[in-house]
């Protein structure tokens, strides 16, 4: 066969090849766009969401339908989306909990993290607070530390129920401490922090956009933060780091996700618009004011953070031997 012919053979049949990847690329997207929520309407993923949702619409020129499939600690619309198709039009909000702990906790899962999806980027991450009622005797971890050794097994603590980031923030605080106490969990975290400042349990690790507002109130007093370092909101809150514990670092984080095999140019403009609609000052106020980091980076960035959660949080599932509901 003459050179030529091979030539024009191979070259027709990259043509060939790389016609799907063109096509995705320049006609992406060509109709709305579904964003799975997996957790009920009101809460942080979803107005966040929402939030995201305006500004991507704008860049991508189509509109972005959020859509809330909450259940089974975030397994439910995280599983829904794993099993879509990967053609760009279904995607999600990949949490902490479903992407991170879920596979450890419960065991087995209908979706894996790992294989059944396609990080996008990383919307933001957070730190939790130990916070206390106003009234309580606790005015610092050491008090907290002295108070649970003396009496193992006394202490309370509420979360937003079993497997999330509240209940995980104290166990790592256990785990690195060496004490016990009482774990509350409750169907959702605002009955749980509203307990707390009934004084009914004894503290609670909250999220900042939760905490925040009622620490300004003074409905709460917080004890210390589980970030590396103190937060501008409140410099005069200690990090667990700086009073002898390092490990006891928490970030509750969310981040948009897409079914595996979703096409590469798909996911770096879906991506591209994500770091943009990230830029918007409002916005970035919005999420400097509630206490978070704001994310933004590669699909390769977020899947890295992925990875290292997921293998810190299995070690503190099974050391903690903590069971879902």
């Amino acid at each position: 066969m003459k050179l030529s012919t091979l030539l024009s053979r191979s070259m027709i049949g990259l043509a060939l090849v790389s016609v799907p990847t063109l096509q995705a690329q320049t006609t992406y997207p060509n109709k709305p766009i579904n964003l799975v929520v997996p957790y009920g309407a009101g809460g942080s993923a979803d107005s966040r969401s929402r939030q995201l949702a305006v500004r991507m619409s704008v860049l991508l020129k189509q509109p972005i339908i959020v859509d809330n499939k909450p259940g089974a600690g975030g397994n439910i619309g995280t599983e829904f989306v794993a099993r879509a198709a990967p053609d760009g039009y279904t995607i999600g909000m990949g949490n902490f909990a479903p992407l991170a702990v879920n596979k450890t906790l419960f065991g087995t899962l209908r979706y894996d993290p790992e294989t059944d999806l396609a990080p996008i980027i990383l919307i933001e991450k957070g730190p939790l607070m130990l916070v206390v009622n106003p009234n309580s005797q606790y005015k610092t971890i050491q008090d907290i530390v002295t108070a649970a050794k003396a009496k193992p097994g006394t202490l309370t603590f509420s979360s937003g129920g079993i497997g999330g980031s509240h209940q995980l923030s104290a166990e790592l605080f256990m785990q690195n401490t060496g004490i016990q106490m009482i774990h509350v969990p409750y169907k959702s975290g605002s009955a749980a922090l509203t307990d707390l400042m009934a004084g009914n349990v004894d503290m609670m690790f909250d999220q900042m956009y939760s905490a925040v507002p009622s620490i300004r109130a003074d409905k709460l007093r917080p004890i210390a933060i589980t970030s590396k370092k103190r937060s501008p909101l409140f410099p005069n809150v200690p990090s667990f780091a700086e009073l002898g514990y390092p490990k006891v670092e928490v970030l509750n984080w969310q981040g948009f996700i897409a079914p595996a095999g979703t096409p590469k140019p798909i996911i770096e403009k879906l991506n591209k618009a994500a770091n943009e609609a990230l830029k918007d000052p409002q916005l970035r106020e919005l999420m400097l004011s509630q206490g978070n980091e704001i994310g933004g980076g590669t699909p390769a960035d977020f899947a890295a953070l992925i990875k290292s959660e997921a293998t810190k949080w299995s070690a503190v599932v099974k050391a903690g031997n903590i069971k879902p509901e």
